[in-house]
């Protein structure tokens, strides 16, 4: 996918460390974007860094906890000092969390969940707009398939509450900066080959809500298997470009129709 009009425009990514936010941060990157990756610190997103550079883009690395008012707001002072400005936020970092029943989910569980990716995209949204009102821009949410089309995934009621918040969120921010000429969507991914799994945590007593449900081999219709971080990027490269000028306040679910099956 070639967009010409992303060159030299600077975009904020958070989650850049792996997966979705990984593969569009190398994407954004081949099209001359200069892009801040902004994730908890570790070798990955120095690796993310490194491949761009290598191939000849631009990027920086801000370690934060996206759920930290002061840190968000220092990153998005840093990339706007660095560069001058922002034209691009893709809001993308987020957890799965504990994964319990409501009656044995704990408040602290909930909050983290809740605190990570609803309030997290909050503060990435709050804290771009002084940086972005004077010339427009686009933002992207990674919301998900669960809480805005599907609710079968059990325990996982915190999570789906936050993606559902996103989805409505998006839509107020996008009437409220559509004065600014600032976009904002959601997008809805189904399973995606990434590395989430690894801040989920199943509890035992799961097992005492789980319904077996049968769904055709490969849970999606259009390519019987997960997707890849890959495709999503295409969509995330096409909502920061100017083909979507007049895309906001819409979700955009990416699933290979694995969401039409429940």
């Amino acid at each position: 996918m070639v967009l010409p009009d992303l060159k030299d425009k600077v975009a904020v990514i958070t989650g850049a460390g792996s997966g979705i936010g990984r593969a569009a941060a190398m994407l954004l990157a081949q099209q001359g974007v200069k892009v801040c990756l902004v994730d908890l610190k570790g070798d990955r997103l120095e690796q993310t860094k490194h491949e761009i550079e290598a191939a000849g883009g631009q990027a920086i690395t801000v370690d934060i906890d996206i759920s930290d008012p002061k840190q968000v707001q220092q990153a998005f002072d840093h990339t706007a000092h660095t560069w001058g400005r922002i034209d691009f936020v893709f809001a993308n970092a987020g957890i799965n969390g504990v994964l319990a029943p409501i009656e044995d989910m704990k408040s602290e569980d909930w909050d983290r969940t809740l605190a990570v990716n609803l309030k997290g995209t909050f503060l990435c949204v709050k804290h771009a707009i002084p940086h972005m009102k004077e010339n427009g821009g686009s933002i992207v949410i990674t919301s998900s398939i669960n809480g805005s089309r599907t609710f079968s995934g059990f325990g996982m009621t915190a999570y789906s509450s936050s993606k559902a918040g996103q989805v409505a969120f998006a839509k107020m921010a996008a009437l409220e900066l559509a004065q600014y000429k600032i976009r904002v969507n959601t997008i809805c991914p189904g399973s995606i080959k990434t590395h989430i799994s690894e801040n989920t945590q199943p509890t035992p007593e799961l097992e005492n809500i789980n319904i077996p449900i049968k769904y055709p081999e490969g849970n999606q219709p259009l390519e019987h298997a997960p997707g890849e971080p890959e495709q999503v990027a295409n969509l995330v490269a096409f909502l920061a470009s100017e083909a979507s000028h007049h895309i906001t306040g819409t979700e955009l679910f990416i699933d290979g129709a694995e969401s039409l099956l429940r």
